[in-house]
């Protein structure tokens, strides 16, 4: 892999405007009152990154607890620092959701780099019009996902994306329970935190989620949907940081 051709993309993608991407995509928006969880989340993703976490992937133990839109939320947050060059990977290779979040078109996406059938992996990355955010998006098929990210194709990628100076990589994962595509990422990743939805996820799904990725790059939770708390706004979200924010899920 080249880093310097993916430095080329980094820095001119093709773009997207952002009135196009998804309502639910406030990251963006510095005035926005439901952004503010995330400029929080913001601070520790960056923190992470200066203890050399340049690599962070977000899961969840089960589908549809808000993995996606804290990811892309989070991306959109990170994006409007100036400091930063901020990458968004789809890694969800089967039910990948980036590229409608963003409104992404095409067919191409990141599982066609990892089969071998696009050598250009610059090629396949998209810019939001005026922020310093890149996005590789996921087109969803049937493909067989573990062995491609067992793969040195995929290792190499990672590797390479590591090696960009000032820069920062949040990975949209697979939820661990889905498959054991999760457990395979973690070995290429820094960091990843659980996003858990408050009410819906039981302490026995983190705590049978945290082993099977292990412990040893788990940096926290992340509260989805939390309305009763301090960090709860009018727009009933709310956000967490660090596994020891909420106990009731360990023990």
């Amino acid at each position: 892999m080249n880093s310097l051709r993916l430095s080329d993309a980094i820095a001119a993608p093709r773009s997207i405007n952002v009135v196009d991407v998804d309502s639910s995509i406030v990251g963006f928006r510095s005035r926005d009152i439901r952004s503010r969880a995330f400029n929080l989340l913001r601070t520790q993703f960056v923190r992470l990154a200066s203890e050399g976490a340049k690599i962070i992937g977000i899961t969840s133990a089960t589908p549809r607890v808000g993995k996606t839109f804290v990811a892309c939320n989070v991306a959109a947050s990170l994006a409007r620092l100036p400091e930063l060059s901020t990458t968004l990977l789809d890694l969800d290779l089967r039910r990948g959701s980036v590229a409608e979040r963003f409104n992404i078109p095409g067919e191409r996406g990141l599982s066609d780099y990892l089969e071998g059938k696009e050598e250009d992996l610059a090629s396949l990355s998209w810019g939001v019009e005026k922020q310093r955010l890149t996005i590789f998006p996921t087109f969803n098929r049937d493909l067989q996902s573990a062995e491609l990210l067992s793969g040195q194709r995929f290792a190499d990628m990672m590797a390479a994306f590591r090696s960009l100076p000032d820069s920062i990589h949040i990975c949209d994962l697979p939820p661990i329970f889905a498959n054991d595509d999760a457990m395979i990422i973690e070995q290429q990743i820094d960091a990843y935190l659980l996003v858990v939805e408050d009410g819906i996820t039981t302490a026995k799904q983190v705590r049978d989620a945290l082993r099977l990725a292990g412990r040893s790059k788990f940096k926290g939770t992340i509260l989805n949907r939390y309305i009763r708390g301090m960090s709860a706004d009018a727009y009933g979200y709310g956000y967490g940081y660090g596994e020891d924010a909420y106990s009731k899920y360990y023990g």
